[in-house]
């Protein structure tokens, strides 16, 4: 019995042993992706940590990140449509530019009450406008000194925005979403400082699994830290099952009605499919200028009338 005692006891200690050096090993090799270099491979399993992690943990300071984010993104020449595209021409006051202030306005009070940096932009119908809302809202928001929005065209059924704003279309959404292409390869930048854009990409064949696939949820975790606002142009909700997967994704939804489509029904309708979402409001679209109080005060504010002219002789 003894011998079987002592036989025990040392298989014991033998396995005692390979545990601490099993240990030791693990500690080891934590030890050294503690004094790893950026370019070193050293987490394989961490699912898709991306560029964007490694410059965040390369730089601690925000300002180097961005700075950082800037060299390695590409820039490119865009042609946006003048007429659609309201805050790339030389008049800072044309026609609609002040309801997109007043859009910014009150984002920023929503923003203040709860958190709010991902905004989904969708419509009930086709054809409601939301690509127009979208590129605009992303437009007035860099116009404030600072401030850093990335537009991500997330309509893969009929992506339009790079049409917009004159911007080649690939590698975009679609490229990243299929793992061929990283976050800062599919990023642009054009003339304006601050905006950043990702295009759809090229024809996808199935995009809701695409959308539903995870990289789309782990894109958004891995750039918001680095923009102010990240608006999403989606399609539309009636038609599509997309707009409620993406809205898992966001903050916010923000729905566009068409002012000649019978708002107050669809709304309702469509209201519904984001039920346990956070709604952030409706913006009425394509509204008859002449009903706008905006136009009619900023054409009395700068003398665009008779009335405006004489008021200002007296004044």
């Amino acid at each position: 019995m003894s011998r079987i005692h002592d036989a025990l006891k040392k298989a014991e200690e033998e396995r005692a042993s390979r545990r601490l050096d099993s240990r030791e090993s693990s500690l080891a090799d934590l030890s050294a992706i503690g004094k790893s270099t950026p370019g070193d491979v050293l987490l394989p399993e961490v699912e898709d940590a991306g560029p964007l992690a490694a410059l965040e943990a390369e730089k601690g300071d925000e300002q180097l990140t961005v700075d950082t984010l800037k060299s390695k993104v590409r820039r490119v020449k865009w042609n946006p449509n003048l007429k659609t595209m309201l805050f790339f021409g030389p008049e800072s006051y044309a026609l609609g530019t002040e309801e997109f202030r007043t859009l910014r306005s009150r984002l920023y009070g929503l923003r203040d009450m709860q958190p709010l940096r991902t905004i989904l932009i969708t419509s009930a119908s086709p054809g409601d406008g939301k690509s127009f809302i979208a590129a605009n809202l992303a437009q007035i928001l860099v116009q404030q000194p600072g401030r850093r929005v990335l537009l991500i065209d997330a309509d893969l059924r009929w992506s339009r925005l790079h049409l917009s704003l004159g911007t080649p279309t690939a590698p975009g959404l679609t490229e990243y979403l299929e793992g061929e292409a990283d976050e800062l390869t599919v990023m642009q930048r054009g003339p304006l400082e601050n905006l950043f854009f990702i295009a759809g990409g090229r024809h996808a064949a199935n995009p809701s699994e695409l959308i539903a696939n995870g990289r789309l949820k782990n894109l958004i975790q891995q750039v918001s830290p680095l923009f102010d606002w990240v608006i999403l142009d989606s399609p539309p909700a009636m038609a599509v099952s997309d707009p409620r997967v993406l809205s898992d994704t966001c903050d916010g939804v923000l729905l566009v009605v068409a002012a000649d489509q019978g708002p107050y029904e669809i709304i309702q309708k469509t209201s519904q499919q984001f039920k346990g979402k956070r709604m952030l409001g409706v913006v009425l679209n394509r509204a008859e200028a002449r009903k706008s109080y905006s136009y009619k005060y900023y054409g009395y504010y700068q003398g665009g009338d008779e009335k405006g002219r004489k008021h200002k002789r007296k004044g």
